[in-house]
């Protein structure tokens, strides 16, 4: 039986925004009632047109809001009822996130802030023996898994950009999460690095890592296994990719081309 994750069942989000002196408050319906489900191991990407719900629907699988209506329920946890220290374990250990800005700090090593995480655990009990050596191993672990493993002391004005937003990947995995939410991670990044990010992704999910991906590009979505669209709040469709490109041929063809156009030129 597959592992179900990701649950969502009824999600309504509904905004009330005050109107101007003497007119009655604008009442906005971000989601009307989405029903979504993901398994352990699916590679998602979430699509739909400027205004549709991506942005509040991926703030509710993140935990970073709750619905107006209807359950989440994530990894067999209820989040809709969970309190502000629940809300906030879920947030570190549940879910990885990627960001199209990479959000590294820019005075520390890739190592530093891929531990970052791991310093938040330190209060539970299951965590009180970890030493400093044990968090800086599991920090590197995480960077070999996505081939930095030659980069590690090495500070974000020293990395290319897809070589930070790979550090921002080992930082959404480092805490082992139940899924990892990506919201526009190559947005910030030029053709050759952004198939290099998404074969990572692919990678990553053929070892098992669940990865929900929010995008506005079909050709982005061409690598992930299946798409949900939005339209005004409303889920309007939910169909596997069919046929599933590899990130990486496309980064050798890409690289090929580009080697003859640069003979040509000289």
């Amino acid at each position: 039986m597959p592992n179900t994750v990701i649950e969502l069942r009824g999600i309504k989000r509904i905004y009330k925004m005050e109107g101007k002196q003497g007119e009655e408050a604008v009442v906005v319906r971000a989601l009307r009632g989405v029903d979504f489900s993901a398994d352990a191991g699916e590679f998602v990407s979430v699509m739909g047109p400027s205004g549709s719900g991506k942005s509040t629907l991926m703030n509710i699988l993140g935990c970073l809001d709750k619905p107006s209506e209807g359950t989440y329920t994530l990894d067999n946890i209820e989040t809709s009822t969970s309190s502000p220290d629940t809300f906030a374990y879920i947030r570190n250990r549940k879910i990885g996130f990627v960001f199209q800005s990479f959000n590294l700090l820019s005075r520390t090593t890739a190592l530093e802030n891929v531990e970052l995480p791991l310093f938040y655990r330190r209060r539970e009990k299951e965590e009180k023996r970890q030493t400093a050596g044990d968090r800086k191993e599991r920090a590197a672990r995480a960077l070999r898994e996505v081939g930095l493993e030659k980069r590690m002391d090495h500070y974000s004005s020293q990395l290319s950009g897809g070589q930070q937003q790979r550090v921002a990947i080992a930082r959404a995995m480092v805490n082992d999460p139940a899924f990892i939410l990506a919201d526009e991670p190559t947005g910030n990044l030029d053709t050759g690095m952004t198939l290099e990010i998404m074969g990572l992704f692919q990678e990553l999910n053929s070892r098992g890592k669940t990865i929900v991906m929010v995008t506005h590009e079909p050709e982005l979505a061409a690598y992930t296994k299946r798409i949900i669209t939005l339209r005004d709040g409303e889920l309007v469709s939910d169909k596997p990719v069919t046929e599933r490109r590899s990130a990486l041929d496309d980064l050798a063809a890409w690289k090929k081309d580009h080697a003859l156009l640069a003979e040509a030129a000289s």
